[in-house]
């Protein structure tokens, strides 16, 4: 009777691949809840009283890039190179948010708003479609979405104290 070779997987914690994925997940997060509250405070700052109707639009322009673009991305997520397209949404993203100073319009604010959630929307079906690659284990699949939902979690916690942080120091127009 031969013996069956049975590889353990690799232990999470232990997964350089996985450990980075999760790790650009996170800044990627963070970038896009900062991104979103600077744009909420830069709203406030142009339209003044006009605001909420200025949030309500930009909000519902962020809903439509996420309903519209997502499903997009999921459906050619698997013939894109993800690494690469996962780098190159979160540049241009940090690209639309190095407009932020220069806005004073809020039809900018519009603009950028669906840009920086258009990149979002195509970094997470990418992800998404990366982890089985990542964690063929069922196990480690499972305990890695968990993961990520615990991160979009913390998410809403952390980007408000950084923002909050960085307000502190740097100044709202900085």
């Amino acid at each position: 009777m031969a013996l069956m070779s049975h590889t353990e997987p690799i232990p999470m914690r232990k997964n350089a691949t996985y450990l980075k994925l999760l790790s650009a997940q996170v800044v990627s997060l963070i970038g896009t809840g900062i991104s979103t509250l600077t744009l909420a405070l830069l709203a406030w700052d142009i339209a003044g009283e006009e605001a909420s109707a200025v949030l309500g639009i930009a909000f519902a322009l962020k809903m439509i890039a996420y309903v519209g673009l997502a499903p997009v991305f999921g459906a050619i997520a698997h013939k894109l190179p993800r690494k690469p397209a996962m780098i190159t949404l979160d540049l241009v993203r940090v690209g639309f948010i190095m407009f932020l100073p220069f806005v004073s319009e809020t039809w900018q604010i519009y603009v950028l708003v669906y840009c920086i959630n258009a990149c979002s929307a195509g970094f997470t079906p990418l992800y998404q479609s990366t982890l089985p690659a990542v964690l063929p284990d069922e196990n480690q699949y499972l305990r890695a979405l968990s993961f990520s939902r615990l991160a979009y979690n913390l998410e809403q916690i952390i980007s408000p104290l950084l923002t909050a942080s960085l307000l502190v120091v740097l100044g709202f127009r900085q």
